[in-house]
This record gives C-alpha cells, sequence and structure tokens, in this order.
C-alpha cells in the first residue's frame, strides 16, 4: 500500500491510471486542468485584484461631484457593471467545461462497453479476464469525469457567491442623491 503513495512511483502510477481509462480518460485530464487552471486564476482575483479594483471604482464615484443626474446614475450603472464583468470573467467557460467533463465520463464508459462487446464477438465467450479491461476503461473514465465535474460545481458556487457579493457591495456604496 506504500508503493502507491511513494513520489518514485507516481509518474508510472498516473501512466497505469490513464492505460486502464483509455484515451478518453486523457481527455478528462486536459479538461479538467484547464477548468481548475481557470479556477484557480478566478481565485487569485477575489484573493488579490478584486478588491483594488472595487476601492478604485468607489474613488472614481466619490470624486465625481454629481451624483443625481441622468448621466451620474448611468456612470453608476457602468461601473457596476464593470465590477461584474470583472468578477465574471472566463465564469462561463468554467461552467461549461463543469458540463462537459460527465459527459466526456459517460463517452468513455460508451467506448469501454464497446470494447467489452468486441471482446465477446471476437472470442464468442464471456470470458472475464479479456473482458476486464473494456470493464475498467468503462467505469474509471465515468468516475473520473463525475470527480472533475463535482469539484468544479463546488467552486463555481462558491465562485458565483463572491461576484454577487462583489456587485452589491459596489452597488450599495455607489450612493445616488
Amino acid at each position: 500500500m506504500s508503493e502507491i503513495f511513494n513520489p518514485l512511483n507516481a509518474l508510472e502510477n498516473i501512466q497505469a491510471f490513464l492505460y486502464a481509462g483509455g484515451n478518453v480518460l486523457v481527455i478528462i485530464m486536459v479538461v479538467t486542468f484547464i477548468m481548475w487552471a481557470l479556477l484557480l486564476e478566478r481565485l487569485m482575483y477575489f484573493s488579490f485584484a478584486a478588491g483594488g479594483f472595487e476601492k478604485k471604482i468607489k474613488r472614481e464615484w466619490a470624486a465625481r461631484n454629481d451624483h443625481s443626474s441622468w448621466y451620474a446614475k448611468a456612470v453608476r450603472e457602468k461601473m457596476i457593471s464593470e465590477v461584474n464583468a470583472g468578477a465574471t470573467q472566463n465564469m462561463a467557460v468554467i461552467k461549461g467545461l463543469v458540463a462537459v467533463a460527465p459527459l466526456l465520463g459517460l463517452l468513455g464508459t460508451v467506448t469501454g462497453m464497446i470494447e467489452v462487446f468486441n471482446v465477446l464477438a471476437v472470442t464468442g465467450s464471456a470470458n472475464p479476464k479479456l473482458m476486464a479491461a473494456g470493464i475498467s476503461k468503462a467505469t474509471i473514465p465515468t468516475m473520473a469525469g463525475l470527480v472533475a465535474s463535482l469539484s468544479g460545481i463546488i467552486m463555481v458556487n462558491i465562485l458565483d457567491r463572491a461576484a454577487k457579493k462583489a456587485a452589491r457591495v459596489v452597488s450599495e456604496d455607489l450612493e445616488v442623491e
């Protein structure tokens, strides 16, 4: 059991896992890496850049003399929209990748089952040893797609709440007279 967690064997374990899951698992891995790169970018934005951008918008609003005219209200809406656009940047792509991950897992299930049926057709019997590779290629991508999607859904919800909060706070702070 300790050999599984040995860092020296990590690359071999990953290669064995990808081989057992088939080609679709490689695609799921790439999609997951892209999704998490975008999620981390959003986390970095909310951790470091969002607060400064919101303060800049508030300073610009406070520096204005006019807070009550139609034009001032339009400028206020523009500023709130800029905060919202910054907070929700790349969220549509992330949500798309979250939705695609389980579908790719389903594709892996179908391709694995095709391999199982191919073994049945070629050998003419249900030999469990021959069918095992196809069954693993059917189940591992499904699991990987679901895990990737679940982790993405949790982070998307957290980021959506942060984006709504940022827009709400700026909207409340930009007072109209």
